[in-house]
């Protein structure tokens, strides 16, 4: 292709994507106004349901803000050669090519943080204080992306720095390695995200003795789950917002339950969330989407393999000479809509494994607590209970709150 070609394409796909995210959002809107289904009444009452409307359509404002700033914001940057004229501005103080890679996306990033930071404090000090979910200080705010630059510096840099490496020793051939790579540190962060990294970031207290940790002890052992490490996480010093996850591989795997879960749900409420996290653990599903995330990987690594050294893709980004962090940039655009359906087969995985779960917290131990428990997470979080199919279809990594009380219910009758 072209030089003018590529720049076309990378445009129109920009311009695409927008356009999609933008309808997807018009149709959900449109879609939360409807009255609550019969099956979730009680979820709200009137006042709490204005509520819920009103910070569905205050999110849906902003999302729609910051998209539109960003997409204006890229269209431009490629449309007159932004990223080359960067390219250009960088070589003028670095000894070699690598080094201009490694200085290219730091710059990016730091770009990118400094431009996002003003929305960043607004939706986390306005928005989502003004509806009373925002915990967070500005000593932790900061604090957080101090660390968060320290990480990226430190396991970003590492991992770009492979990449150069290989490239410019492997060639077009690189790819397969860096996929070795990659392999490896999401295997090492599955293995050991939650003794590493989230430290860093929350306090993780072994669950303390009592009705709750024996509830979840007894139910591990009817069914033989070999439960050692169930942890208590400080979610409130962030959000008022409840979550609990499964995370870790072998004898590391962890599960963790928020804060502000344990304080607003009961003991069967949270022990059927418990069986829930079990189920993904008996059904496989952490090793299925680690092996779905590799291969994934794989494929993305071999098409950007096919298009690293193209000279004309760095012409089109505004270079002057073949540069490969142009490359890589222009194929992170190019590559939207194989991510995009990627991400919808993920998504529609994901929903199905969310089924799985549900259905086996449901026989093994109960399913109207684990009905009484989303309900109520949904109620805290203001979740939208009427979102548009389409947007679940492409956005929606769980099921809608209906659709799982509703498949509960039919396997309960």
């Amino acid at each position: 292709m072209s030089e003018t070609s590529i720049l076309t394409l990378l445009l129109v796909i920009i311009t695409a994507d927008f356009a999609l995210e933008r309808f997807l959002g018009y149709l959900n809107n449109h879609s939360a106004k409807k009255p609550i289904p019969e099956e979730l009444k009680g979820i709200y009452d009137e006042e709490k349901y204005a509520k819920s409307q009103a910070y569905n359509r205050a999110t849906s404002k902003f999302g729609m803000l910051t998209a539109t700033f960003s997409f204006v914001l890229l269209f431009v940057a490629v449309y007159f050669g932004w990223f080359g004229v960067l390219d250009k501005w960088l070589r003028e103080f670095s000894p070699f090519a690598p080094v201009t890679t490694l200085m290219f996306f730091g710059a990016l990033f730091v770009i990118s943080d400094v431009i996002g930071t003003p929305f960043s404090l607004y939706q986390t000090f306005i928005l989502e204080e003004k509806f009373g979910f925002n915990k967070m200080t500005q000593k932790t705010y900061w604090l957080d992306k101090l660390k968060s630059y320290l990480l990226t510096i430190l396991i970003g840099g590492i991992l770009l720095a492979a990449l150069v490496y290989l490239v410019m020793e492997m060639g077009s051939g690189f790819w397969i390695y860096f996929w070795g790579v990659i392999t490896v540190f999401i295997l090492f962060m599955n293995v050991f995200y939650t003794s590493l990294l989230l430290p860093l970031f929350n306090k993780l207290t072994p669950m303390e003795d009592g009705e709750l940790k024996q509830s979840i002890e007894q139910y591990s052992e009817k069914v033989k789950f070999p439960l050692k490490n169930i942890f208590v996480m400080d979610g409130s010093k962030r959000s008022s917002k409840g979550n609990a996850f499964f995370s870790g591989l072998g004898r590391n795997k962890k599960v963790v339950l928020f804060d502000t879960l344990v304080e607003k749900h009961t003991t069967e409420e949270l022990t059927a969330v418990f069986a829930h996290e079990v189920g993904h653990f008996k059904k496989k599903h952490i090793i299925l989407g680690t092996i779905i995330s590799i291969l994934s990987i794989g494929v993305m690594l071999y098409l950007l393999s096919l298009m690293i050294f193209n000279s004309e893709v760095s012409w089109a980004m505004g270079g002057d000479i073949t540069a490969i962090h142009l490359n890589i940039l222009a194929f992170g655009m190019l590559y939207t809509p194989v991510s995009r359906v990627l991400g919808i087969f993920g998504n529609m995985l994901s929903r199905k494994n969310e089924y799985e779960a549900d259905e086996y917290a449901l026989t093994t131990y109960a399913g109207q607590p684990l009905i009484d428990g989303l309900k109520k997470m949904s109620s805290d979080h203001l979740s939208n209970l009427t979102p548009h199919p389409a947007y679940v279809f492409v956005h929606y990594s769980h099921p809608p709150l209906l659709q799982r009380v509703r498949s509960m219910h039919d396997k309960m009758s």
